[in-house]
Parts: structure tokens; C-alpha cells; sequence
């Protein structure tokens, strides 16, 4: 290995840094014990890419960037995904029996053996980034089903031809756990959940069964399956869901839990009848990928202190408003694990229970059982609540209650579905709140849409010109600079990867509280009074994430538009 000096004296003599950066980074280093390289790539004085090539020059290893190679299928199926998740390694190419191979640790003889005796090629290590490395892994893997899939749909028509004559002579197949049909349903959720999908589509054709997974809001195929395998897999699903498996003309609702990867995920499910066969729903309740704190929202600075301002309230009711799928769990979840604390006791009321919260006691509604916002906000109210979550105000008794509660000395979180944040008073109103009590009440509203973030692999800058900046209301000192989704490996051509929220968050102040009071309806004026106050709009608040790079323009004024 070579000495760390090295590499500094190396990059003095590129001159990529000074002497006096270069002996400020070495003092550093005796104290932490850190990479030199590391040191200097967090302090800004040299990027992660340079860092990369100096140390490529000095192993004698080429440095490589994923983002700008094309990496066919072909070439990930010569290696099992658990070797590769496991060493953060990808084959990029094969030349007669060569394989290149990336890998962030290019001297990690085990990984390089293990690789060839999977492959039975030799293998030549070229060095690239570990986040690189993550991201292309996360993207080639996304919707990879077992490699066996095609051996394990032929066993399963098979093990289907069998159990129809089993039938005939009225015997029963024990159903174990190397069956084909629970490997089958088996590997399409572990992939699902690996990708971080939100849903999984299992949708009978007239001649396949189709399974689509959600990533990003956007639905993409993930699998065809013959039409004879639609009986088998909703059935299996229904047994692991508790769902009634003789039942096939109404709908039903399940949910159950599997371990992937160390952790406990669990899965809402619900079936269709359709003129197909049975549709199955699976939403992925992943706890570790959707649960969040505060700062991993993607909040402004100032957006957040308002948020963490009214979450430490003693009393008020604050709501969090948009459209199904616009994050508001996540957002109303991050801010009670911010406030969570063994001297506040903190009920939920949920339809349903999303994610488990440790140390937040958590009720799911039963309106079967009567068990409703309603009912179940006035049982609350006797257990002695500090704060308490609401899932939905859906009718005027449960927002009615919300307010008392809120007056009576408590904190209470909800949620309402509506466009913005100065709608959510006159929804309120037209439920039947009356003007004094919201008034009084009211602490805060935050209104959300999520947009796709723009892949930062490949994103593209470009100048706005000034008919369009005019029109969309962008000012000069806000500047002109924007930009747009391009397409590289690493976002499967699609230009975006992952959502961030945008937001208005609404303080209710003196002169809003005044204009509510007096019985004013006007969504405009109470905007106006609270942008005057210093409200971000979600509009403007999408196009300053826009002009960070986080977004594009086109994705903003799409959701802003058709509101989400």
C-alpha cells in the first residue's frame, strides 16, 4: 500500500492544493486518524473524482465513472445479486474470458476470487466510487426477479398440472417452503423492496399476468407470468395476508409482515375481482426507507425552523394538506419522532397503522368494530394525551373534536385534502367549524406535493429565457439558471431518482387569526397576508429547488398545476 503523504505530494505538485492546505490537512489527520484524501475531499479543497484519478495513477488501476457506461444486462446475470450487494462490485464488460470488474476496494482479493470462481473468468479490477458503486448496484438490480425465474415458472405449470389432478382424486398437496410458488412470490417482494418500491402491481391479462412495481409515482413493468400461475400466486399471497383464499367475487383487505434483508418489512395488500381474475394491490411499508427525521426532508432552512417551531407548541391544532401519495405520513411521522420523548405521552388514531413508532402509542381505526376517528378521539381524550395524531378529519364530528382538543390543551396533529394551505380554512368552515374556535385553534398548516428529484449524474444546465421566466413569475434576482433531465445508467434513462417534497407552511399569525375571526373567506387575501408574513408559496418554493438542481422546472409546474 502506499504511504498517505504521497497522495498530497502528488496533488502540491498537480497543483491542485497548496503547501499550506496540504500541512492543515496532514495536522488534521494526526488528530482523526482519517484518510488524507477523505480529509480533503470533505473540506472542499479537491472533489471525490480527482481524489479517484491521483489514486488509480498511483495503484496502477484505471478509474472509472459508472454513470457513463452502458452496462448490459447480460453481464449482471453472470454474477448472483447477493455477491454483489455484498462486495459492491458490478461487471461492466467481458472481453473472451476477461471480466472487468468496478469495485470501490480494487484490493480485495477475496471478492476478486469469489468472482471468479461464480464467473470461471479472470477478472481485472477497475477502481470507482462507493457511492457510484451503491447507486449502479440500486439501479441494475432494481427489478431483477431470481435468475431461476424461467426454471421456476416451468416447475410451477408443472406443480399446477399435478395439483389439478390431485383435485380430480380429491388429495391435497403439502404446500413447503422450496415450493415454486413461494419462492415465485418470495423473490418479487425482496426485489420490489430492494428497488424501493411503493407498490407492486399484480394484474391478470387476457393471455399473461402482469407485475408492475411503483418507483418514484411512476408505475414500470417488472414481469410477465403465464396466465396459469395467476391462480397459485393469489392464493399464496391471500394465505400470507390472512385473506379468505375461497373468496374470489368480493374484495378484501390483508396485510403481513417478512423479514428482507435483516429488517421487518410489511405489506398492505388488497384484491379486486376484475373480469380478468383477481387484481392484487401490495403496498411496501418499508419502516427503514419511508421514516425519517426532520432534516431529511428536504426543508429549506427557514421552512424547517417553522415546522420544528410549531411541533413544540403546548397547544394548537397543526394539519398537513395534499393530494394521496404527497408524503404527508412521512412528514406528520418525522415530526413526532422529532418531539418523541419519555415526558410527553403521544396516541395516534390511524386507518391504518402505517409504520410502528417506538414509544408512541398507536390505535387503528375499526369502523366494523365502531371504531371511527370519532369515537376513537373522544376515548383519547381520557387517556391524559400531550399530543395526539389524527390520521384524517373526514367529517365535521372528528374535525370538531380536533379543535376541543386542540383548545383544551392539547397538540394535535392531522391531516386534510386539500390544494394549498389558505384553502384548508375555508374547507375547515364549509365542514362546519365555526369562525371564532378555528380562530383560536388554528396554529399552522403545511401543504405538500413531492416532485422528482433530477438524477445529479446526468442533469443539464441550461438559461431560462426571459418570455418563459415572465410568464412562470420568476424574478430577476432569482436568476435564470435551471436544470433539465437528460438520462444516464445510473436513473435507467429516466432522468429523475427519488422525491423530495415541496412545501408552503402557513403560521397562523395575528393578522391571519384576525381575517379568520372576521369571518373572511377569501383564499387570496389570507395568501397575500401570509406571504406578506413571510410564506413561502409551494410554487416558489418548487422553482428555488429548481434553480438548485434538486428539480426541474417541468416537474414543478406539473405538479403545481394538476395539483400533485
Amino acid at each position: 500500500m502506499f504511504p498517505r503523504k504521497k497522495i498530497g505530494e502528488i496533488l502540491s505538485d498537480m497543483g491542485l492544493i497548496s503547501k499550506e492546505q496540504l500541512q492543515s490537512a496532514l495536522q488534521e489527520q494526526k488528530k482523526s486518524g482519517e484518510k488524507l484524501g477523505l480529509i480533503l475531499v470533505n473540506k472542499g479543497i479537491i472533489s471525490e473524482n480527482q481524489l479517484l484519478e491521483i489514486l488509480g495513477m498511483i495503484l496502477g488501476v484505471p478509474y472509472i465513472k459508472l454513470g457513463d457506461i452502458n452496462i448490459e444486462p447480460e453481464l449482471i446475470k453472470l454474477l448472483p445479486a447477493q455477491l454483489i450487494r455484498f462486495y459492491k462490485i458490478l461487471p461492466i464488460a467481458r472481453n473472451s474470458k476477461v471480466l472487468t470488474l468496478a469495485m470501490a476496494d480494487p484490493f480485495d482479493q477475496r471478492a476478486i476470487d469469489d468472482v471468479r470462481m461464480a464467473s470461471g473468468l479472470d477478472v481485472v479490477p477497475v477502481l470507482t466510487s462507493e457511492k457510484e458503486i451503491d447507486i449502479a448496484i440500486h439501479q441494475n438490480l432494481a427489478f431483477r426477479i431470481d435468475p431461476d425465474i424461467d426454471r421456476i415458472i416451468e416447475e410451477l405449470i408443472a406443480e399446477n398440472k399435478i395439483a389439478a389432478q390431485a383435485r380430480k382424486n380429491l388429495q391435497f398437496l403439502k404446500l413447503d417452503e422450496e415450493a415454486p410458488i413461494i419462492r415465485m412470490v418470495n423473490s418479487i417482494l425482496i426485489q420490489a423492496v430492494q428497488a424501493c418500491c411503493s407498490d407492486i402491481h399484480i394484474e391478470p391479462q387476457q393471455e399473461e399476468v402482469r407485475i408492475r412495481f411503483r418507483l418514484d409515482g411512476g408505475l414500470y413493468q417488472a414481469l410477465n407470468l403465464p396466465l396459469n400461475s395467476l391462480s397459485p400466486l393469489v392464493s399464496r399471497i391471500k394465505i400470507m395476508a390472512g385473506m379468505d383464499i375461497a373468496e374470489k367475487r368480493l374484495p378484501q383487505d390483508g396485510r403481513f409482515r417478512m423479514e428482507i434483508e435483516g429488517r421487518e418489512v410489511d405489506f398492505r395488500t388488497s384484491t379486486l375481482p376484475t373480469s380478468q381474475g383477481e387484481k392484487i394491490m401490495l403496498r411496501i411499508l418499508d419502516r427503514a426507507a419511508a421514516l425519517t427525521n426532520i432534516g431529511q426532508l428536504g426543508l429549506t432552512l427557514n421552512n424547517q425552523k417553522k415546522i420544528l417551531d410549531l411541533a413544540n407548541k403546548p397547544y394548537g391544532l397543526l394539519l398537513v394538506t395534499g393530494p394521496t401519495g404527497s408524503g404527508k405520513t412521512t412528514t406528520l411521522y418525522s415530526i413526532l419522532g422529532n418531539i418523541n420523548s419519555i415526558d410527553k405521552n403521544i396516541i395516534t388514531l390511524e386507518d391504518p397503522v402505517e409504520y410502528s413508532l417506538t414509544g408512541i402509542n398507536q390505535v387503528q381505526i375499526n369502523t366494523k368494530a365502531g371504531l371511527t376517528f370519532a369515537s376513537g378521539l373522544r376515548s383519547i381524550l381520557r387517556q391524559d394525551p400531550d399530543v395526539i395524531l389524527v390520521g384524517e378529519i373526514r367529517d365535521r364530528e372528528t374535525a370538531q373534536l380536533a379543535v376541543q382538543a386542540a383548545l383544551t390543551g392539547h397538540l394535535v396533529f392531522s391531516t386534510l385534502h386539500t390544494n394549498n394551505a389558505a384553502g384548508t380554512i375555508a374547507r375547515l368552515k364549509d365542514i362546519g367549524i365555526d369562525d371564532f374556535l378555528l380562530a383560536s385553534s388554528l396554529a399552522g398548516i403545511i401543504s405538500q406535493r413531492l416532485v422528482r428529484q433530477l438524477c445529479s449524474n446526468c442533469r443539464q444546465e441550461y438559461e431560462l429565457d426571459e418570455d418563459t421566466a415572465f410568464r412562470l413569475g420568476i424574478a430577476e434576482k432569482q436568476g435564470k439558471t435551471f436544470f433539465r433531465p437528460c438520462g444516464c445508467n445510473m436513473c435507467r434513462q429516466l432522468g429523475y431518482r427519488g422525491r423530495v417534497a415541496i412545501q408552503e407552511i402557513l403560521i397562523i399569525g395575528p393578522e391571519i387569526r384576525a381575517i379568520v375571526r372576521q369571518g373572511e373567506n377569501s383564499e387570496d387575501m389570507i395568501e397575500k397576508t401570509a406571504i406578506q408574513a413571510g410564506m413561502t408559496a409551494i410554487k416558489a418554493d418548487g422553482i428555488a429547488k429548481a434553480s438548485r438542481g434538486i428539480t426541474s422546472l417541468e416537474e414543478v409546474m406539473r405538479v403545481v398545476l394538476i395539483g400533485g
